[in-house]
């Protein structure tokens, strides 16, 4: 399927690993000059080098800026001062519990999983709507809907991005821009599967991921994690023209973790 992202330019951020780097792959074998984000100068050219391997052709642009803070968000504006697409994937997430968290480990996701997204929007929203065109995708989870115990700060900044993400969306009303946020289940990033080895260190992985889905994440119907090119496929779809009528939408992509029927 041609997604008609020629001569599109889109920023997906934190996109070195993972599943930044997943749909900053997908979209850029779909025509798009992606420019792709870390936080350092060698994270950023290992990403180039490794998409550009599998994908000689693609148009990709470094951009080296820490965008959990206002110093990066100020460079990233600067660099790229108009984008098509926006895709705010980053996001930091860590096991702690509850009673343990302290005030500055709240304020400090915050910052990143959620500001980073107000800033970056409050930016490129309101060029997508002068110019009547644009998608800005949001990476949540589905913690925002199905919150851990273990990760209670991090599933309140994915709730909160589902909230950001609609609000933006009413913004856009009667023009061809839209706002959605899309909703991995647990994915098999590097991050992930430590957490999942750490989880059950005395077992092979295999096996400590089938333990982890089981007792950890029963709910999932496909009981495996998922692949992160799963993840981008969709935001990819979702960030093109062909998705025009998805607006202000919420769109899982876990597995069937989330046990709704919506």
């Amino acid at each position: 399927m041609d997604l008609k992202l020629n001569n599109q330019t889109a920023l997906v951020t934190a996109s070195s690993g993972g599943i930044g780097m997943a749909i900053a792959k997908k979209i850029a074998a779909e025509g798009a000059t992606t420019i792709i984000n870390a936080r350092s100068t060698s994270s950023v050219q290992k990403a180039i080098d490794e998409i550009q391997k599998e994908l000689p052709e693609a148009k990709l642009v470094g951009l080296v800026a820490d965008n959990g803070t206002t110093e990066g968000i100020a460079k990233t504006i600067d660099e790229h001062p108009n984008v098509d697409i926006l895709v705010n994937n980053l996001g930091i997430f860590e096991p702690v519990d509850f009673f343990d968290l302290t005030d500055d480990q709240w304020n400090e996701i915050f910052e990143i999983n959620v500001m980073s997204g107000v800033r970056l929007a409050r930016h490129y929203l309101k060029r997508m709507l002068n110019q009547d065109s644009g998608r800005i995708v949001f990476i949540s989870s589905e913690s925002a809907i199905v919150p851990s115990p273990e990760m209670a700060h991090y599933a309140m900044t994915k709730t909160a991005q589902l909230t950001l993400s609609r609000s933006l969306a009413q913004l856009t009303r009667g023009t061809n821009v839209t706002v959605n946020s899309v909703l991995p289940g647990s994915t098999a990033t590097p991050g992930v599967q430590k957490f999942v080895g750490d989880l059950f260190p005395d077992e092979p992985y295999e096996s400590a991921e089938k333990r982890f889905m089981a007792e950890n994440r029963p709910t999932s119907l496909i009981q495996r994690l998922i692949n992160p090119d799963e993840i981008a496929s969709l935001v990819a779809f979702v960030a093109s023209p062909l998705a025009s009528a998805i607006n202000g939408a919420a769109l899982r992509s876990d597995g069937g973790i989330v046990p709704t029927i919506a």
